[in-house]
């Protein structure tokens, strides 16, 4: 065919719409930022350094099926901070909140108003401190050994460390204090991701 005949095309060039891409990117990245995998021995990876900052949350009820409790500690660059380990095999979440500063803004995720609650599987929550109006076990071992704990997820801590079980667990108006939240699968309907105020 003579060179003549030719027609050259540019290329398209596509364009960026970044209101879009932020409200794909942040909360995918928020998500992924606050869940980390979840190891195969069912523990959290010694290797993980936490930030130096604790988030909040809140939530009206919190409940769960197979409940391991027990100390330990997280590390960060001040050094190695005492926590509270709670391992749940699955978790119901109604009404969650998290907030964290992010220098001189409040970060805030929300998600589980409706009628559908945060479902959490394997969930591991390592926190300072835990509040609730009202928790109910059922079926609970407290003094346990930590290192011979049964229920599933199937976690355990130090040999010869204080650690309590219980077959379910119950605890209206939560407010923690969080330095490290793991799971091995993570649902938020109606998720919603801004800056605001605290929970």
């Amino acid at each position: 065919m003579p060179a003549d005949n030719v027609v050259s095309t540019p290329p398209a060039h596509g364009h960026m719409r970044w209101g879009r891409f932020a409200m794909v990117a942040v909360p995918a990245l928020a998500v992924a930022g606050i869940l980390v995998g979840f190891t195969a021995e069912g523990a959290i990876a010694s290797s993980i350094s936490v930030s130096g900052q604790e988030f909040l949350v809140t939530a009206t009820q919190f409940s769960a099926t197979g409940f391991e409790q027990f100390g330990g500690s997280v590390a960060n660059a001040q050094g190695q901070q005492p926590v509270i380990i709670t391992a749940m095999h699955n978790a119901k979440i109604q009404n969650l909140c998290q907030s964290v500063s992010v220098g001189p803004v409040t970060l805030r995720l929300t998600a589980g108003s409706g009628s559908t609650p945060v479902s959490a599987s394997n969930l591991i929550v390592d926190a300072s401190s835990q509040t609730g109006s009202v928790a109910t076990f059922h079926n609970i071992t407290i003094g346990q050994d930590a290192g011979t704990l049964t229920e599933d997820p199937g976690t355990a801590g130090s040999s010869g460390g204080f650690g309590q079980q219980a077959d379910t667990f119950v605890l209206n108006n939560l407010v923690q204090h969080t330095w490290l939240t793991t799971a091995g699968t993570f649902s938020l309907p109606g998720l919603s991701i801004g800056f605001g105020g605290s929970c």
